[in-house]
């Protein structure tokens, strides 16, 4: 598969004239529970040419390539991408800590050396915290799509994570297994989830896991609590986009 997406990734620099700067697997691949038929979640950080920059016309700054059974394929203009960096989004983290990456480049290394500096543990938690309470509701029949579980747990792990060391949380979920559910029993279950999950389909049903839903419970209550402190956090990076322009404008002129 590799190779098949290799080649998309020529496809997309031809047919869009572009220069891929990243291209990384950011769904449950990377995340480490994918399943039998999970498919290929493929984002990409791209630069166009000096013209198409200094364009009046408003242009996209996204390019969506391929969506089926299989491939899921889309990008960022940079200039979006960097955006976001100065907003800390914890997407754009979660892309540049991937552990699964099928390209990467000097300039990509460039902005991800600096990358840390626009971090901000309000904007993680408060995005991973929403994303555990959405995907809860899937898991209160007697029974449940078990991929769901990790959907509500890694969010909270990563919640975990970030008011422990204020820094983005790994991609992979064992790391945050390993490092952050500290009841035995709990863990144990979990991980034998995650094997369960690599050996069955993605819509695969289980009977609910009471332990589980107790344990999300409980920190939803902790988590809870503590976001009223989180909230108090800065919400913008106390400086200008400067050093991001000046990082962005030697990328587009040397590439």
């Amino acid at each position: 598969m590799k190779e098949i997406i290799t080649q998309k990734l020529n496809e997309i620099e031809q047919n869009e004239n572009v220069k891929i700067l990243l291209a990384i697997e950011s769904g449950s691949r990377a995340w480490g529970f994918s399943s039998r038929n999970s498919d290929y979640d493929v984002r990409f950080i791209y630069l166009r040419d000096i013209e198409f920059y200094l364009k009046l016309e408003k242009t996209r700054d996204v390019i969506e390539w391929q969506l089926d059974e299989t491939l899921d394929i889309n990008g960022w203009d940079l200039k979006k991408a960097l955006r976001l960096l100065y907003k800390s989004n914890p997407t754009f983290f979660e892309w540049a800590n991937s552990p699964i990456i099928y390209r990467t480049s000097e300039q990509w290394q460039k902005i991800k050396e600096r990358a840390e500096d626009y971090f901000l543990t309000r904007a993680g938690f408060l995005h991973y915290f929403n994303m555990a309470k959405s995907n809860y509701k899937f898991l209160k029949n007697d029974i449940v799509k078990f991929k769901k579980y990790f959907y509500v747990l890694r969010p909270i792990l990563a919640c975990k994570w970030l008011i422990q060391r204020q820094s983005p949380p790994p991609m992979e979920f064992e790391k945050l297994v390993d490092t952050q559910i500290y009841d035995n029993e709990v863990k144990s279950i979990v991980l034998d989830l995650i094997e369960m999950k690599r050996t069955s389909f993605e819509d695969a049903n289980i009977k609910k896991i009471n332990i589980l839903n107790e344990y999300i419970e409980n920190h939803f209550a902790i988590l809870n609590n503590i976001s009223n402190t989180v909230k108090e956090l800065p919400n913008r990076i106390e400086k200008s986009y400067t050093e991001l322009d000046k990082l962005f404008y030697d990328i587009l002129i040397n590439s």
